[in-house]
């Protein structure tokens, strides 16, 4: 079985997935009033659809083996870990075309907000360090209906997740 050694986030490695900003501790321009430092606009996405904004959570498990992944072909995914880093699995758009052999695994730190492109391959996140990850899912609504492909891995596809 295919291993994959999760790595720290950076914009460099995370951009053919996507973009992520963390909201724990903002930076670059604000604008600045008496009280208050607001930095706008750090995440942006389109939608025709309104926004479902929705709580999973995902208990870890003894061994990050992963034998799913999703897509979703024309809407894009934002997934923001609340109370541990998160680890996220993805893999590049590939017209629907199983490529585990190209997937990655990030350590998302706490309060990071990622957001991947459309028809990035992927799955839940999983929690690093805590028993079960509590996570905020924000997705145009019923995208989990309307946009979502889940494909079984074969055992030659599946691959582990590691530390």
């Amino acid at each position: 079985m295919k291993t994959i050694k999760a790595t720290a986030l950076t914009h460099e490695a995370f951009a053919p997935f996507g973009q992520f900003y963390n909201y724990e501790s903002p930076d670059g321009y604000a604008l600045c009033g008496e009280l208050h430092k607001f930095y706008p606009d750090r995440v942006c996405a389109d939608s025709n659809h309104r926004i479902g904004f929705s709580p999973i959570t995902v208990k870890k498990p003894e061994r990050m083996i992963i034998t799913q992944q999703e897509y979703h072909t024309t809407t894009w995914e934002m997934i923001l870990p609340l109370n541990d880093d998160m680890i996220l699995h993805v893999a590049p758009a590939s017209a629907g075309k199983i490529v585990t052999e190209l997937a990655k695994a990030f350590i998302v730190p706490k309060h990071t907000l990622v957001k991947m492109n459309a028809a990035i391959w992927h799955l839940a996140p999983l929690p690093a360090t805590k028993d079960q990850l509590t996570a905020m899912i924000i997705l145009p609504e019923c995208t989990y209906a309307n946009d979502c492909t889940v494909v079984d891995l074969a055992p030659e596809e599946q691959f582990e997740i590691v530390l």
